[in-house]
């Protein structure tokens, strides 16, 4: 297992950062601490969670589950300070989560205050927003994106506010470091020009999807991570499974994400398999797994601090963990080149 810093706290994570959002719905507490035991022998100290997860499927009965598994896992092994575990506050859309409402600075703070008593702990190494209360482009929002919408001055102290909020419990010692999630290179850029000029915590790491099928990243952000230091947390690496290649040809395996999300929060559409078909082919005639060559290129990329991967089966997770040591030749790389210039965007 490879080790990176986090931003410019000097908190040392693995390049393979454990996923947890299946743990209370598709898979059992149980499961998860299978999961959990095997990727910590693995090196893995790095965990990422939320308070709305699980997501497989969303639900009001099972909001926080996640949180209360891990917190039972890490109370039972005695292994705390050997974690570095990371947390995020939800934004607004969900009705079961403070209504639904904009995240504000007293929705903040009980958020935390919940997650550390769900987490059986006293702080957060890495608390994130996981997603703005403006508009942005993730979650397949790239095709109706419209930032002409927002009003510049509520949205600047919409953001002096969360980062204020977040700065009085870092003072408090809740949290270590502070992130966020589903964010564009303006709104990271405004965070760390605002804790700059207001002596608050500095953002250590932006958490967005990055995948073969879906690189926003490569443009703007990659100048902004590598000047700023601000690294990459990459969730859905593996395009919610599509790059295992599982689904190539409509296949929906019994028990999987696609079986219980619909279309895969929006990847999986027709113009995914042509791209999908031609980098699974591409790792199979190079003998690579498609998983761990997938995987590989996102941890291959300068501006990522760590992949995140995620599991509903110990093979699975085996054969992910199996990319943290796998270096792709200058074919592989070629060749993810010469079709990435034909599907630049097919999700």
């Amino acid at each position: 297992m490879k080790y990176t810093t986090l931003g410019r706290t000097g908190i040392e994570v693995s390049t393979i950062c454990l996923g947890t959002m299946t743990w209370g719905s598709q898979n059992t507490q149980e499961e998860a601490f299978e999961q959990l035991d095997l990727s910590f022998r693995a090196g893995v100290n790095f965990i990422d969670t939320a308070e709305l997860y699980p997501t497989t499927p969303l639900s009001a009965q099972t909001y926080g589950a996640t949180e209360v598994i891990i917190g039972e896992w890490m109370a039972a092994r005695g292994n705390r300070d050997q974690v570095v575990l990371a947390t995020k506050v939800a934004g607004p859309g969900r009705p079961y989560i403070r209504n639904g409402e904009p995240t504000t600075p007293e929705g903040l703070t009980q958020a935390l205050d919940a997650s550390l008593k769900r987490l059986k702990t006293d702080y957060i190494d890495l608390y994130q927003l996981h997603w703005p209360n403006r508009g942005h482009y993730h979650f397949r929002n790239a095709w109706s994106y419209d930032p002409t919408r927002q009003d510049a001055k509520a949205v600047a102290d919409d953001m002096a506010g969360l980062l204020e909020a977040l700065g009085t419990q870092v003072k408090a010692g809740k949290i270590r470091a502070i992130g966020l999630s589903n964010e564009t290179a303006w709104g990271t850029q405004h965070f760390l020009t605002l804790a700059e000029r207001l002596g608050l915590p500095r953002v250590a790491s932006v958490q967005n999807e990055y995948n073969l099928l879906y690189r926003t990243h490569d443009l703007d952000f990659a100048e902004l991570s590598h000047h700023e230091t601000v690294g990459l947390l990459a969730y859905s690496p593996l395009a919610a499974g599509l790059l295992s290649g599982k689904y190539v040809g409509g296949v929906r395996p019994s028990g999987s994400r696609l079986t219980i999300n619909g279309d895969l929060g929006g990847r999986f559409t027709p113009h995914q398999e042509p791209a999908v078909e031609a980098y699974v082919a591409l790792a199979r005639e190079l003998g690579l797994d498609p998983s761990q060559m997938a995987l590989a290129f996102v941890l291959s990329r300068p501006f990522t601090t760590a992949a995140i991967i995620g599991a509903t089966s110990i093979e699975q997770l085996k054969t992910n963990l199996g990319a943290a040591d796998l270096t792709l030749s200058d074919e592989a790389m070629n060749g993810i080149r010469r079709i990435h210039r034909l599907y630049p965007m097919p999700i």
